[in-house]
């Protein structure tokens, strides 16, 4: 078996690649937001912060805050019949 190469985010060029009026930098309220348990949020990457990024298969999903780990936060979603937890940073993370 081959070994694969490159990293978690190969491959994702246009989901990582932001518009012109996005670029920049980001808004420290969406950095800085706090969820509790039960919100629903949705995966949407913020390609300008690798830290505490989902994998990006993931993006678009929706799914319900678990717990709050350090100060990234664990979610768990459906991904067909499967229950799947994923610890993401609030960055990454819109409240519904």
């Amino acid at each position: 078996m081959t070994t694969r190469i490159g990293s978690k985010i190969r491959k994702c060029k246009a989901k990582l690649t932001k518009t012109h009026r996005t670029r920049g930098k980001i808004s420290l309220g969406r950095y800085f937001q706090s969820l509790n348990t039960g919100d629903k949020v949705v995966f949407k990457v913020e390609s300008s912060v690798q830290k505490g990024m989902f994998p990006v298969r993931h993006n678009g999903r929706m799914g319900v805050i678990v717990k709050q780990q350090g100060e990234c936060y664990q979610v768990e979603f459906r991904d067909g019949d499967k229950l799947k937890k994923v610890i993401a940073h609030p960055v990454h993370l819109v409240k519904l």
